[in-house]
């Protein structure tokens, strides 16, 4: 039954009418709020809409858009088995082609800040995932936890860059080797790199898919989580 239930929501947000109710205001890109009605009852799915149209151009980022690599980064979590992005698929909305993801309710009295310098074996997961992803702008923020306690981290869309630009809060595995699990994933993801890129090569360049096994490749020949660099700031700012 919940299986059932995460594919008729996964349905109603790819296919259903979009109705915007609000919109984050804190955030730099157009960041929407909306529901989509279910296709099964007579309920709605929060879900967050973020149109290409509303993006601001990047420096660093000439390359794409922000709502791809969005969806790249939901596709990349898939492919490695842990299922830490929220649904998020491209698709039309009242502003055009845009990322729609499904709303995480959250745990309000969850201390994310404690947690997030902890090393839980979930976050650790969480590191790997922005290491092999090179994202650039893990804060505090995106990091979330719902009601059940499950662990999700949304606001990929400055990631996939060819060059390492890898920022994050969670530098607490720096250096430190691998699991066997870790391991495996990575070689999955090496091992199943043509159906990888085949799923992949709507949203990201050429050059970012190579980079992206590039990395993975360097992670596993190096054994152990990456170190900050020294030639790009190791940590976000704001931080949260």
């Amino acid at each position: 039954m919940e299986l059932a239930n995460q594919i008729s929501i996964e349905e109603s947000i790819a296919k259903s009418e979009i109705t915007i109710t609000g919109r984050l205001v804190d955030a730099s890109n157009a960041t929407l709020f909306g529901s989509v009605p279910s296709l099964i009852d007579d309920s709605s799915i929060s879900v967050i809409y973020k149109p290409i149209a509303g993006e601001r151009p990047l420096w660093d980022f000439t390359e794409g858009n922000l709502a791809s690599r969005e969806v790249a980064a939901y596709q990349l979590s898939r492919e490695m088995g842990l299922d830490l992005v929220p649904f998020t698929i491209l698709r039309e909305g009242p502003y055009g082609l845009g990322a729609v993801q499904k709303w995480i309710d959250i745990d309000e009295e969850f201390d994310l800040i404690t947690f997030s310098q902890s090393k839980d074996s979930n976050l650790r997961w969480m590191a790997l995932f922005d290491a092999v992803i090179n994202n650039t702008d893990r804060k505090i923020g995106h990091l979330l936890k719902d009601s059940s306690g499950r662990l999700f981290g949304i606001d990929h869309g400055v990631s996939f860059h060819s060059e390492n630009k890898l920022r994050t809060v969670l530098w607490q595995w720096r250096k430190m080797d691998f699991l066997h699990s870790e391991i495996t994933v990575l070689s999955n993801l090496l091992t199943n790199r043509l159906v990888i890129e085949s799923r992949l090569q709507p949203l990201l360049s050429s050059t970012e898919i190579s980079a992206l096994f590039g990395r993975i490749s360097l992670l596993l020949q190096n054994g152990k989580f990456p170190e900050p660099s020294g030639e790009w700031p190791a940590i976000p700012w704001p931080p949260v």
